[in-house]
């Protein structure tokens, strides 16, 4: 049983900066070096146990890439995901990345 319905375009506005594409919500992050990168992850790794809600994470020195999608709703971009978007918002924020 699905307990987390897909997002509608018409009812789930993106969060800014996120982009929904192949039934996900991507961003980007660059950060000024890997340590600083790598404590992001580390805070949002926290923040996606508390939510129990795991993305899938690129990571190359400076830069992260986040793709969020709900697989227990089919693989679609759900509700879950953009609150998660948001709380990795918020982290980034107190990472100051250079661009998104």
């Amino acid at each position: 049983m699905c307990l987390f319905l897909p997002s509608h375009p018409h009812t789930l506005k993106n969060p800014p900066m996120w982009t929904e594409t192949d039934n996900s919500l991507r961003r980007h992050f660059r950060f000024a070096d890997f340590k600083t990168a790598f404590a992001f992850l580390t805070e949002v790794a926290a923040e996606a146990e508390r939510l129990d809600h795991h993305p899938w994470f690129s990571n190359e020195y400076n830069t992260v890439e986040f793709r969020l999608r709900s697989h227990d709703a089919g693989n679609a971009v759900t509700k879950r995901d953009h609150q998660l978007a948001a709380a990795i918002d918020a982290v980034a924020a107190r990472h100051a990345p250079e661009s998104a």
